[in-house]
């Protein structure tokens, strides 16, 4: 598996021990020891996925997540020994794709970045294309474009916005949602509805009164499926 991760980390051991599982894998690494330098060294490189400590030297990790964000779309794992529910939370919400806690296993972590690079590889023949309102999204393609220019979307919110499109006019719970995109990997159902909102807000008029990404009380979410038109190329 060929990619290329920066590890954000600022004990050098714990860096050392990714990059040697990820090396083993086939992955290149680069290391930063802060946040700082990581936004640096992004401008300067291409990097198909972030690993991200959030208690680091200056700048944490949920202030470069949220500033990298503005600009980028790639994968980030976040990797941290802080474990409490609001933590996570708070880190799935402003754009981490992944939590890991630690202590954690190298090699189930190298597994985890691994099926991500993949899912996000570029696709090959035929796409499927949908348009909607002024939107255009190339699921293979893992692109959103508004009006021809291309919106920044996590891996999980793009993921959550296939889901929905790829089945348009039913309705899914919170639950359904989950088990869907995270197969059970943190357990806090609560995630679906942090996303669902983050969603609204890039791609509704009114994200108070969303009729893209309705809301079906007693039921769940569902994509308005009248407002929908695919096209395969």
């Amino acid at each position: 598996m060929k990619g290329n991760v920066l590890i954000i980390e600022d004990e050098q051991e714990l860096a050392d021990l990714i990059a040697l599982y990820l090396e083993k894998d086939g992955i290149s690494v680069s290391h930063s020891l802060n946040a700082e330098q990581g936004l640096s060294l992004i401008k300067k490189q291409s990097f198909d996925l972030v690993t991200l400590d959030i208690n680091l030297p200056g700048m944490d990790g949920f202030e470069f997540l949220q500033a990298f964000r503005q600009q980028h779309t790639i994968p980030v794992v976040i990797v941290s020994a802080r474990e409490a529910d609001e933590d996570i939370i708070m880190g799935l919400g402003i754009g981490a794709d992944e939590y890991v806690c630690k202590p954690f296993n190298p090699k189930v972590l190298v597994a985890r970045i691994r099926a991500m690079l993949r899912r996000n590889s570029p696709a090959t023949g035929s796409r499927r294309i949908f348009q909607f309102r002024d939107f255009e999204i190339d699921l293979d393609g893992f692109i959103l474009k508004k009006n021809a220019e291309r919106m920044a979307l996590s891996v999980k919110e793009f993921e959550i916005l296939s889901f929905l499109i790829e089945n348009a006019g039913k309705p899914f719970t919170p639950d359904e949602i989950y088990n869907s995109i995270w197969g059970n990997i943190y357990g806090d159902t609560t995630t679906v509805g942090v996303y669902i909102q983050r969603l609204r807000k890039k791609i509704e008029e009114d994200p108070v009164k969303p009729d893209i990404l309705e809301t079906i009380h007693g039921k769940g979410y569902r994509f308005n499926n009248d407002l929908i038109h695919r096209s395969s190329t």
